[in-house]
């Protein structure tokens, strides 16, 4: 590598080493030398303190502005929820959130009244990643329930969560409880964090992803979480919900 820099000099040509360290971001990665040794330094993730402060104040304020300007978008998916099928507008269902403390998480009513109780006749059926349950063609979703998913527009009473400090903007799928009653010690790690609204797995591919990337990807985010990343994610969820990329 000495050789080589030589060889290099005079030309307009960086070298660069790649470390070999996967998921890692930029920031908590520095040079240092050790017993005369340039030896790489990775640093901690950070999850308290004043990130914690800064992401918390980030999530409410965002959630305000993002209620306050998609309050008509709210009252016509729920009148057209009412009016599309027999049923609530609402649909709330336990998730676990940071800390492995449960929460009820709103949402859209998608699907037929009662859906929950039909699940275990379609389980065969399964096309979910892992412990996840998905099906391209759920008989239980309605016409309306369908645009909804479609846009993502289903999500949007998660807003509230963020409001109430349940879920942040930006982080890990909410899980089931029976999901994580089945996470590895490696998985659990996806818990030190609030789930979110959006992801990385909801701009990677979402229910398109396999088991194993999507628990990548959302280690990823709780190891290397910035505000920057979550301005980023965001602006990307935007794309891929015009797009409709991977939502069934």
């Amino acid at each position: 590598m000495r050789e080589l820099s030589w060889d290099l000099e005079g030309l307009n040509v960086d070298m660069l080493v790649a470390p070999g360290v996967a998921d890692v971001a930029g920031p908590r990665m520095m040079v240092r030398p050790v017993a005369g040794l340039p030896l790489l330094h990775i640093d901690k993730p950070r999850y308290e303190g004043a990130n914690k402060f800064l992401k918390a104040a980030f999530d409410r304020v965002g959630a305000a502005v993002l209620l306050t300007a998609l309050l008509p978008v709210l009252t016509v998916c729920g009148v057209a929820v009412k009016v599309g099928s027999r049923g609530p507008i609402f649909y709330r269902a336990e998730r676990i959130g940071l800390g492995n403390q449960p929460f009820q998480m709103w949402k859209f009513r998608t699907m037929v009244d009662g859906a929950d109780k039909q699940k275990d006749a379609l389980a065969a059926q399964n096309e979910g990643a892992g412990v996840l349950f998905k099906m391209r063609n759920d008989p239980r979703i309605t016409p309306t329930g369908k645009f909804l998913r479609r846009y993502s527009l289903d999500e949007l009473p998660q807003l509230f969560n963020v409001l109430g400090g349940s879920m942040s903007l930006v982080g890990p799928r909410p899980p089931l409880r029976a999901e994580v009653e089945k996470y590895s010690g490696l998985v659990t790690r996806r818990m030190l964090v609030r789930p979110g609204i959006t992801g990385l797995w909801q701009v990677s591919g979402r229910s398109d992803l396999s088991w194993d990337e999507s628990v990548r990807l959302d280690l990823s985010y709780v190891e290397n979480w910035s505000i920057m990343q979550d301005a980023m994610i965001l602006w990307r969820t935007a794309r891929a919900v015009l797009r409709s990329e991977g939502a069934y």
